[in-house]
C-alpha cells in the first residue's frame, strides 16, 4: 500500500482559486488564519476571468444586495491595498424606447441611488445610437479588469502569506483533511468553492439544489468610437433579466414588446451589455443557456445577433471581433448554493452569475457559520 505524502496544513483550506475562493482566502487572512488555496489549473481560467468585470450592486435585491454592498467596500479597499484596477464609475442603462425609460422611472422612484438621464446627459457618458431616449446612472456599481483582477489578487494574497498549490486537484475532502493529487493537507476548516463543478464533488446536494451550468456567448471587439467609456453599459434587455427590476409595474409590457420584436433573443436570454477593457477594447454579450452538461458547439447566429445589437446600441457600424469565448457559471433557482455537508467543511457556489458582485460579502457569512 502506497502512503499519501503530507503536502501542507493550515487553519483554512480553500479549494478553488476563482473570485469566490479567493474572497474566502481574503477573509481568512483578515481573521488572522493561516490559509492554503488549492487550484486544479495552473492559473485562473474559469468564470472569474471570462466575465464583464462588472460589480453589479444596484440590480441586486435581498441577501444578494446585502452581500454586494459589503463587497463594494472590499473591492475599493483592495484597489488600494493590492493595487487592483477598480473603476468607481457606476453603470449606465441606455433606454432605446419609451417603455424602457418608464421602467427606469419606476425604479428610480423606489431607489434613491439611481439618477435618471435625458438623452443629452446620456450621450455625455456613453456613445449611443440616435434611437436612445434617455437612461439612468447607477453610481454605486463598480468595474474591475476581469482578466487581471483574480491573478493580481492571488499574487497579493501570496504576499500576505497564503500558500497556493496550483495544478493540484482535490480528490476527496473529509473533516480535518483534504486529499489532493499531490498529497494530503491537514485542515482546520475547508471551503470548497469550485464554481459550476460543485456537482463533481457533491452530486446529491447539487441535484437537490437543481444546479445547472449557464453557458454564455461573449466577444471582445474593437472600440468603434475611440473614446473612453467609463461606466458599464446596460440596455433594455437588462431590465428583464435582473431581479431588482421585476417589481416595476411596466416590466411585463416591456418583456412582451421585446418578445414580439426579438423572440429569438429573449429565448436565448440576451442581456445586452458591454464594458471597456483598460486597453480600450469592448467586452460585449451575453446570452444564457442552461443545462447540466452543454453541447460543445457554439451557434454563430447568436454571436451575430450580439454584434448587431451592440453596434445598434453604440450607434456604430459593423464591429471588429478580436476574441470569442464561452463563459460558464453555476445556476440554480436560489442565488447561492451553500452548505456544511460534514463538520468543518463548507461548500459555496454563487448560482446567479454574480460572483464578482457578491463574493466578498458572502465569504464572511460562510466563515462565521463554518468556524462557529
Amino acid at each position: 500500500m502506497i502512503s499519501t505524502p503530507r503536502l501542507d496544513q493550515a487553519d483554512l483550506v480553500v479549494v478553488g482559486a476563482g473570485i469566490v475562493g479567493l474572497a474566502h482566502a481574503v477573509e481568512g487572512v483578515r481573521r488572522g488564519l493561516s490559509v492554503v488555496v488549492v487550484e486544479r489549473d495552473d492559473r485562473p481560467v474559469g468564470a472569474s476571468v471570462r466575465n464583464f468585470g462588472y460589480v453589479c450592486l444596484t440590480a441586486q435585491t435581498a441577501t444578494a444586495l446585502e452581500y454586494a454592498t459589503t463587497a463594494r467596500q472590499t473591492w475599493l479597499q483592495l484597489a488600494e491595498q493590492a493595487g487592483l484596477w477598480v473603476r468607481d464609475s457606476g453603470a449606465v442603462v441606455v433606454a432605446r424606447a419609451e417603455d424602457e425609460y418608464a421602467v427606469l422611472e419606476e425604479f428610480q422612484a423606489v431607489r434613491d441611488d439611481v439618477v435618471l438621464l435625458d438623452a443629452s446627459q446620456l450621450r455625455q457618458r456613453v456613445p449611443t445610437g440616435d434611437d436612445a431616449v434617455g437612461g439612468a446612472w447607477f453610481p454605486l456599481d463598480l468595474r474591475v479588469d476581469p482578466r487581471r483582477a483574480v491573478p493580481a489578487l492571488a499574487a497579493w494574497l501570496a504576499g500576505q502569506g497564503v500558500r497556493f498549490h496550483w495544478s493540484t486537484a482535490m480528490h476527496t475532502v473529509e473533516p480535518g483533511l483534504v486529499v489532493t493529487s499531490r498529497g494530503e493537507i491537514k485542515a482546520g476548516a475547508t471551503v470548497v468553492a469550485v464554481g459550476h463543478d460543485i456537482d463533481r464533488h457533491f452530486p446529491d446536494l447539487a441535484e437537490q439544489a437543481e444546479h445547472r451550468r449557464c453557458a454564455l456567448h461573449m466577444l471582445k471587439v474593437g472600440d468603434p468610437h475611440g473614446r473612453v467609456i467609463d461606466p458599464a453599459v446596460l440596455s433594455g434587455f437588462s431590465l428583464v433579466r435582473y431581479d431588482a427590476f421585476r417589481a416595476c409595474p411596466t416590466v411585463p409590457a416591456l418583456r412582451a414588446r421585446l418578445t414580439e420584436q426579438h423572440p429569438g433573443l429573449l429565448e436565448a436570454g440576451l442581456n445586452l451589455m458591454l464594458t471597456q477593457c483598460p486597453d480600450g477594447d469592448l467586452l460585449i454579450g451575453d446570452t444564457h443557456a442552461y443545462a447540466v452538461t452543454h453541447d460543445p458547439f457554439r451557434s454563430e447566429d447568436l454571436d451575430q445577433a450580439i454584434l448587431e445589437q451592440a453596434a445598434s446600441l453604440l450607434g456604430a457600424g459593423p464591429l471588429t471581433v478580436k476574441q470569442r469565448w464561452r463563459g460558464v457559471y453555476s445556476s440554480a433557482p436560489e442565488p447561492f448554493l451553500t452548505g456544511v455537508p460534514m463538520p468543518g467543511v463548507g461548500l459555496v457556489s454563487v448560482t446567479s452569475g454574480a460572483g464578482m458582485t457578491t463574493a466578498f460579502g458572502l465569504a464572511p457569512h460562510i466563515l462565521d457559520q463554518l468556524l462557529a
